[in-house]
């Protein structure tokens, strides 16, 4: 007589996994497995393992478990559950696939989480020390910014176990007939690597400052030093503190970097970012708050993917990894999904945080910001719109790159949500009009608005 432990084999769901993949390998085929130990996978279905080591980070531990390159096929399974980086670790495998070779990622399905915690909860299950579990949408946004092109992607396995054969009969029905539903538990994820052209080019990072006196000095020592010509240039608003004064004693102290400061005319981090713009000449601009809510070191993978040729247009997303306790109020997410989710639905291209501070894009777009400004109406008080928009209405590659997201450390915030919310829903319709018809006000394109 079968035993509870016999009906739910964990073997089957290995198999089903090991079957999976084994589509994309022949004899010829150089390839890698690598799974994180915590899937439990038998060792035998694998030709290496990953040993997950706390102590390291998941990118030190690949480069020390890949060795070869020119790889045709890797596959990572429940990898990217550990790290902290998805992008440096994709860039990582990256350097050992060759030319149009296939990357396959495997994961649990995020909408089985609460389930797995559950069973996890009352024992029949051990506890996985999985960080997160990502939604395949989200790690497709990064996996574009890191140059792959998208194969496919579907998922497997309804019911992990046999019970006497009924699971493997109520599996095959659903992927024969109900496969749009995308409620499997394995996620596939099948990309191909593309070619990396990399141009270095000249970079400014535009800085919008009020009220930051105590911010400008960690900043500055914690932007990357370029190899190439760059520029920070500093839009100090009208602050109760110290903000310009600080600002202006850099330009001193700091002679290995070209600082450029200036005083802003008028109010608003929109209209902060429009002047800063008006100093800049280099191909690539960054934007990026003062109050240290995103790592400065993070402009380098930012600058990166525009000089690979990767994007027009980099969006820092906030709502990828877990946020600092206080970084970001509960009223405030809820506003950002929901800008995010009629702003995909709008410009058609899937954003996951539209009003992130932190972009980059080419120089080029300025002239469509421009046209595009003059086209609306209503007015971006944040810039996070304009820049996103005119992006979008000019059909720049759009990519996003998630960033973790800081509590401040000093001072408070300068955005009234309430007022600056409504502001935005009117920007939005005004958007819906332009996006939607063929509606074109007459353009003065030679300034900002």
């Amino acid at each position: 007589m079968s035993n509870s432990k016999t009906l739910f084999s964990r073997d089957y769901f290995y198999k089903s996994h090991q079957n999976e993949i084994s589509k994309y390998i022949t004899q010829d085929t150089n390839y890698i497995n690598i799974f994180n130990k915590n899937s439990k996978f038998p060792k035998e279905y694998f030709n290496n393992i990953l040993i997950e080591d706390e102590e390291k980070t998941l990118e030190a531990q690949l480069n020390e478990v890949l060795k070869k390159r020119n790889m045709d096929l890797m596959i990572l399974t429940d990898i990217f559950e550990l790290t902290d980086d998805v992008y440096s670790a994709l860039k990582i495998v990256k350097s050992f696939l060759k030319d149009e070779g296939l990357l396959i990622l495997s994961s649990t399905n995020p909408l089985w989480y609460q389930l797995i915690k559950f069973i996890e909860k009352i024992g029949l299950k051990e506890p996985s020390k999985f960080k997160s579990y990502i939604k395949p949408n989200k790690v497709e946004n990064i996996l574009k910014a890191a140059n792959y092109e998208k194969v496919k992607s579907y998922n497997r396995i309804y019911i992990p176990f046999k019970f006497f054969g009924l699971g493997p009969m109520f599996n095959y029905l659903m992927y024969l007939f109900l496969p749009f539903l995308n409620l499997g538990i394995r996620n596939y994820l099948i990309y191909s690597n593309k070619k990396v052209e990399n141009k270095k080019i000249s970079k400014s990072i535009i800085v919008p400052a009020k009220n930051e006196e105590g911010n400008l000095d960690e900043l500055l020592n914690r932007i990357p030093h370029f190899e190439t010509d760059y520029e920070i240039i500093i839009v100090c608003g009208r602050s109760t503190d110290n903000t310009l004064e600080k600002a202006k004693s850099l330009i001193e102290s700091r002679p290995e970097n070209v600082i450029k400061v200036l005083t802003q005319s008028k109010n608003g981090k929109a209209n902060a970012v429009w002047e800063g713009l008006e100093l800049s000449d280099k191909d690539a601009i960054a934007i990026l708050d003062s109050d240290l809510s995103v790592d400065p070191e993070k402009l380098v993978d930012f600058f990166e993917i525009i000089e690979n040729g990767h994007a027009d247009f980099v969006n820092g997303t906030r709502l990828i990894y877990k946020m600092e306790e206080g970084a970001m109020q509960s009223l405030n997410k809820l506003g950002n999904r929901f800008f995010q989710f009629i702003i995909s639905k709008l410009i058609s291209v899937s954003l996951t945080d539209s009003l992130c501070g932190t972009k980059v894009f080419k120089k080029e777009n300025i002239e469509n910001i421009k046209k595009w400004q003059n086209s609306m109406k209503f007015k971006d008080p944040f810039c996070d719109f304009d820049l996103i928009f005119s992006a979008a209405y000019s059909s720049q590659k759009i990519v996003e790159l998630p960033v973790y997201y800081r509590s401040r450390k000093y001072g408070s915030t300068n955005i009234s949500r309430f007022k600056d919310g409504w502001k935005l829903l009117f920007y939005f319709f005004n958007s819906y009009i332009l996006f939607k018809t063929d509606f074109k006000k007459e353009e003065n394109s030679n300034k900002y608005e």
